[in-house]
């Protein structure tokens, strides 16, 4: 029996890894997320029988330098446990920037130091995410109504990776030299020996990169088929949102390579209280916030200005604490947060006292990610929301978690997952990493089981 994984993946930050845990878990498959390459021992002791291995990431805020040294080793590490594919997850909005969270220059890093495979595979849409890419434009849900990219409400005007151009052919020359090919909406349509051709006419360019349309369910289990027999000629990379595996398990399951059921997950069990920490800035996390407020959750707002003055910062923290400590001893649920919004006055007040070459999502994830291993270790709580896919990165590595596991659907794309740690005191930690476009405006509530 073959025992290598069918998929290895590497999320750039830890809430869209999430995203893709919950995309496999929900097909059947078993199904771990790593903080960091797992050992052998890890997992024969916990996972002997596990079929996709993911390591959660920071990549998402790395500049390409720091991708060299941090990013480069991971994905070797992954290429080599043998898996027939690796996926470079990323937002289902594709934000990225030259300087910052770079997906072009992975592309170059990948082709140069992977080896196999006659170009990169990229698919960025998701039906059931509400994200879609049409003749190589990318579209994203604000509520009701469907924007392009560079018109959404949120990603064109995003604190840090803005998103000005919807064409990722575009988007993606900007940031790497190999030339981009799109298998079109009209180019997915039929049956497989004139979508073959089609694909065949699109290679004779030599592109290094293979974008993938994505308008509904068939045309994403078409690309699926044409991703994975890629990856049975030599090992593939592809680099895209939730939708590779949604489109991976779609086609397994109709070539009887998985189940043909899907597995159901139950809604999370209710708890007197839960713990949530915010880092984003999306309008819909600041709706969410809105909500916890009106229906019994306190809130505290976090002073995001004095966390990132290294003259302030323990002061502030340890005040924060204190305030968070007093809360949760009353046996309400609480909600930590460092803005409202797109336009709170807390985001320029905090960028005007950054420390020259630092990050926000940095110092202000560690921050939260410390206060929230403080809080578990002080009090009772055992379940626990983080928001904003930056802030989640860092706040993971300070919690001591090494790896998770679904146990239970919110929202798509920010499940509820089990923690596994050596250390008792956070072992089977209930946890949630909701994206800052992820989840209708009573998430919080949905989180705490009511």
């Amino acid at each position: 029996m073959d025992s290598r994984p069918l998929l290895a993946f590497y999320g750039d930050d830890f809430t869209g890894s999430t995203d893709a845990l919950e995309a496999l878990s929900l097909a059947g498959l078993k199904a771990a997320l790593f903080l960091a390459p797992p050992d052998k021992i890890l997992l024969a002791e916990r996972f002997p029988d596990i079929q996709c291995i993911g390591v959660a990431g920071t990549s998402r805020a790395m500049s390409p330098a720091e991708m060299d040294t941090q990013l480069s080793p991971v994905l070797l590490e992954l290429w080599r446990l043998g898996a027939p594919l690796l996926h470079y997850k990323v937002c289902s909005t594709f934000d990225s920037a030259p300087e910052i969270g770079n997906l072009g220059y992975v592309v170059d890093m990948a082709r140069r130091d992977l080896s196999g495979g006659r170009y990169v595979s990229v698919l960025a849409g998701v039906p059931q995410l509400r994200r879609y890419t049409v003749f190589g434009n990318h579209f994203a849900a604000a509520g009701d109504e469907i924007h392009r990219l560079d018109r959404h409400p949120t990603m064109s005007r995003h604190s840090t990776t803005p998103m000005h151009e919807a064409d990722l052919r575009i988007h993606l020359g900007r940031q790497s030299k190999a030339p981009v090919s799109l298998m079109s909406v009209t180019d997915l349509d039929g049956d497989a020996r004139m979508i073959d051709a089609r694909l065949v006419q699109r290679l004779t360019t030599s592109p290094g990169m293979l974008l993938y349309d994505v308008l509904d369910e068939p045309r994403l289990q078409t690309a699926g088929r044409l991703i994975w027999e890629e990856a049975q000629r030599s090992t593939h990379f592809v680099v895209g949102s939730s939708g590779v595996e949604y489109a991976l398990a779609a086609y397994w399951r109709a070539s009887g390579t998985i189940p043909q059921y899907k597995t159901a997950f139950p809604r999370p069990g209710p708890v007197s209280q839960v713990l949530i920490m915010s880092g984003s800035a999306s309008p819909i996390t600041a709706e969410q916030i809105a909500w916890a407020r009106d229906n019994g959750f306190d809130t505290l707002r976090v002073p995001a200005a004095e966390l990132v003055d290294p003259t302030q910062a323990n002061t502030a923290i340890g005040e924060l604490l204190k305030h968070a400590r007093e809360s949760l001893a009353s046996g309400r649920s609480l909600v930590v947060y460092s803005a409202a919004g797109p336009d709170d006055p807390s985001i320029r007040a905090t960028r005007e006292r950054m420390p020259v070459g630092e990050s926000a999502a940095r110092l202000l994830g560690k921050a939260m990610g410390l206060m929230t291993r403080d809080l578990l270790e002080q009090t009772a709580v055992r379940r626990v929301v983080i928001a904003g896919g930056d802030t989640s990165s860092y706040a993971m590595q300070e919690i001591g978690l090494e790896a998770l596991e679904m146990q239970a659907e919110i929202a798509p794309g920010a499940p509820l997952c089990r923690g596994h740690s050596r250390d008792a005191r956070i072992d089977g930690l209930e946890i949630a990493l909701k994206g800052g476009q992820m989840g209708k405006a009573d998430y919080f509530g949905q989180a705490r089981g009511t």
